[in-house]
């Protein structure tokens, strides 16, 4: 044993695992797990046995700063040390921090066995930095990951577990194996393989998502519909409006959702039309209708905005309160002043006396957000409201008006106002300045 060893192993002896580690630096160890036997010879085997263990014991018992010193010396001790931080990997009684180094160091080595334990890690790992840690890993690993894990493609036993390793690395190079699965009888295969080739731009890929839209598994359809929705470059050379809009009678909720929302990113006035085609039937359920009404204000035209206002005559209480909410929440300037009128037409009509204190409060806040002058008057109308909650969400939006406070004081000493409104109006401005 050589004196810089023997030094190491008293080190660890006495629990001094910085000095271990500056120590275990020093030694004469190959620079990478290919060389590494090579460059060892001035250590014998049971010499890089002992090394080994007393790494180990840096990465067990170290901090976080010691542990990071001790990874970069695992590589230079070649394959023996591959099987000894597999076990800490796949231990669950492991210190969490410690699996994650393990895991780590294990990305330094292009082996098989490691591959493969990266992505057992995937399929179960709970923690969520250890499962980005193995997906990080498998990505370094690069083509010979690949390669590895599209041989698992071959055997339906291993088919799943090889699709979900490689859609995780997300490189080019997994676009031709997870196109070999897209047919594939397992469901869960062909979800992940639709998920993970949407993430490419290939003109491979958009033929592949279209015939996916008529799958009969809904998760394949939710992946595949939510993958062509974020391709507006083809929207109309692949005519997705009417594909996509037919998904919105679809029997699976999911599959709607995401039909929805690719309707309302391609900001056209054609997809809000669906939309509001659906939205105004009878036979929409009302968590539907809600998710339509807000595909179809994330559409953002006057067009839209009209939808939106017609809609609020047809819709449930739920949907009134989803609409307002949206319309106050618009923040482009050349919508804000209709959005505006859309809600003062609502104060103005017969429905606001009969709906619920939630849209009327939602109804305040989002005048006060919108901020235009004319929103002020009906702000003060809600200030006779009988509940109290409505008459503070009022107080609170007119607040975000420079001149309401004065316009206040004005209607205090008005005579002709009603006795109710008055009284909404002196809590107004005792509540002022709190």
């Amino acid at each position: 044993m050589s004196e810089l060893l023997e030094q190491a192993t008293a080190a660890a002896y006495q629990e001094n695992w910085s000095l271990l580690n500056q120590y275990l630096q020093h030694l004469p160890l190959g620079t990478n797990a290919t060389d590494a036997d090579a460059e060892s010879a001035a250590l014998h085997e049971t010499d890089l046995e002992q090394v080994l263990n007393l790494a180990l014991e840096v990465l067990d018992a170290g901090d976080f700063r010691e542990r990071w010193e001790v990874a970069k010396l695992f590589p230079k001790l070649g394959e023996r040390a591959i099987a000894p931080l597999i076990e800490i990997l796949e231990d669950d009684e492991t210190d969490m921090e410690v699996r994650w180094f393990a895991g780590r160091i294990l990305a330094e080595f292009n082996h098989p066995t490691v591959i493969l334990t990266l992505v057992n890690l995937l399929k179960t790992a709970e923690d969520e930095d250890l499962a980005a840690m193995a997906a990080n890993a498998l990505s370094s690993l690069g083509n010979s990951a690949v390669d590895a894990l599209a041989s698992l493609l071959a055997d339906p036993q291993t088919r799943l577990l090889g699709t979900t390793a490689l859609s995780q690395i997300r490189r080019p190079e997994i676009i031709e194996p997870l196109l070999s699965v897209v047919h594939d009888s397992q469901v869960a295969v062909r979800s992940t393989a639709i998920e993970a080739l949407s993430s490419f731009h290939d003109s491979r890929i958009p033929p592949v998502l279209l015939e996916a839209l008529d799958d009969h598994a809904a998760v394949v359809r939710k992946e595949a519909v939510t993958g062509l929705g974020l391709r507006s470059d083809l929207w109309a050379q692949l005519g997705l409006l009417n594909r996509i809009k037919a998904l919105l009678h679809d029997f699976n909720r999911d599959v709607c959702q995401q039909a929805a929302i690719a309707l309302g990113r391609s900001g056209t006035d054609e997809a809000a039309h669906a939309l509001f085609e659906v939205i105004q039937s009878p036979a929409t359920p009302i968590p539907l209708q809600i998710d339509f009404v807000r595909a179809l204000g994330w559409v953002g035209t006057d067009k839209a905005l009209d939808y939106l206002q017609q809609a609020l005559a047809h819709v449930s209480v739920e949907c009134v309160h989803e609409i307002v909410t949206l319309l106050g929440r618009i923040e482009q300037p050349v919508l804000k002043t209709r959005a505006t009128q859309i809600l003062l037409d609502f104060v103005d009509s017969q429905y606001l006396a009969t709906t619920s204190v939630t849209v009327k409060q939602s109804l305040a806040q989002a005048l006060g957000h919108l901020g235009e002058g004319s929103a002020m008057d009906a702000l003060v109308r809600l200030l006779a409201d009988p509940a109290d909650t409505v008459r503070l969400h009022a107080i609170a939006a007119l607040k975000n008006f420079p001149t309401a406070h004065q316009q206040l004081e004005q209607l205090a000493a008005d005579e002709n106002l009603t006795p109710v409104l008055k009284q909404g109006v002196a809590i107004a401005l005792a509540q002022w300045h709190v």
